[in-house]
């Protein structure tokens, strides 16, 4: 994968430091600004994309970037300055969540029940035009091309029956044992299908901040495992709301004239994730706080970022495609 086009100065400064081999001190002192200045860290391309190629070098990397980035010090402490920004801004976007001494996975029920925020899957299963889909499987590509990935760096800081759980679900993510079968391939297919270039981060460049903050949330929680407990309320709350979801998207994927092969990514959400709910909610997240009670609140917090992240992109999405113009970072004109 190569590195992005810069978002900003951050982001130039950083993809020259990284290609150069040496982080510049004025590259440390830039992103401590840019975290401290930030009107909104979730919505500043900057910031995002920055933090975006800091937790990249953990998955697979870009060309011309030495593997040793991985765990250099100085680089974790630039990222450090954008991740407390970012934590900071999920903290006030969710406010302050009630904890009760009801079972966890009643608690995650009542948590989603109460989210008012927009139904872009009932948008695009009624009106979504073929431009709308590109642009939203453009946004989504930065995470469902490493699907299950962020969440499954917290498998080795479970144990018991919260790790087995969460074991039977990230193996249903990647295909069972078939790579075919792997959700990443079968998004691949999908955009593939839709006229899109489906190689890993091939998109990068297009995608908004919104996308990169919804990953980079998810990409926080799996790597700290002080945020264990978030990475799996996080990953529960996507299992227990993307089913009828799923159904929506297939169908807004049908009405446009596209069959089976391209739907079959949302068609196996609407069954896997049925099935993963309970198992995710009881099994995983009841287990882990049987476990350490004090994670309580840190599951629900990872459940309320989900919903908000989901929000986040919705209104991104919506609100450019109200007002006629792309949802993309690079601006095309909307097909008619």
């Amino acid at each position: 994968m190569r590195l992005p086009e810069p978002g900003g100065p951050l982001t130039s400064a950083l993809c020259t430091d990284l290609t150069s081999g040496e982080l510049a001190a004025a590259t440390v002192e830039l992103a401590e600004r840019s975290a401290a200045t930030a009107a909104d860290p979730l919505l500043d391309e900057d910031l995002q994309l920055a933090l975006a190629i800091c937790y990249e070098l953990h998955y697979r990397g870009f060309d011309g970037v030495a593997e040793t980035w991985e765990w250099d010090p100085e680089l974790l402490r630039l990222r450090a300055h954008l991740e407390r920004a970012h934590t900071a801004a999920l903290r006030a976007l969710v406010g302050e969540l009630e904890v009760t001494d009801e079972p966890v996975d009643r608690q995650l029920t009542a948590l989603i029940a109460a989210d008012d925020g927009p139904s872009l899957s009932s948008y695009m299963s009624r009106s979504g035009s073929l431009e709308q889909w590109r642009e939203y499987l453009t946004l989504r590509s930065v995470y469902h091309l490493k699907e299950a990935d962020p969440h499954t760096f917290a498998v080795p800081r479970l144990s018991g029956r919260a790790k087995a759980a969460m074991v039977e679900i990230q193996a249903d993510e990647y295909g069972g044992g078939s790579a075919e079968r792997m959700h990443s391939r079968l998004f691949a297919g999908m955009m593939r299908d839709l006229g899109l270039d489906a190689g890993y981060g091939a998109l990068w460049d297009d995608a908004p901040a919104a996308a990169f903050a919804s990953v980079n949330t998810m990409s926080l929680f799996g790597l700290h495992r002080r945020w264990r407990g978030a990475a799996l309320g996080h990953l529960a709350c996507v299992e227990m709301t993307s089913s009828e979801p799923s159904r929506r998207y297939a169908a807004g994927l049908r009405r446009l004239g596209y069959d089976g092969t391209t739907t079959v990514f949302y068609d196996e959400h609407v069954e896997a994730d049925a099935v993963h709910e309970q198992i995710a909610s009881v099994d995983m997240c009841g287990s882990l706080v049987a476990e350490e009670p004090a994670l309580t609140a840190d599951v629900l917090f990872g459940a309320a970022c989900s919903l908000a992240m989901d929000g986040l992109a919705a209104r991104h999405l919506l609100g450019a495609w109200e007002a006629g113009r792309s949802a993309l970072r690079r601006e095309r004109p909307l097909a008619a």
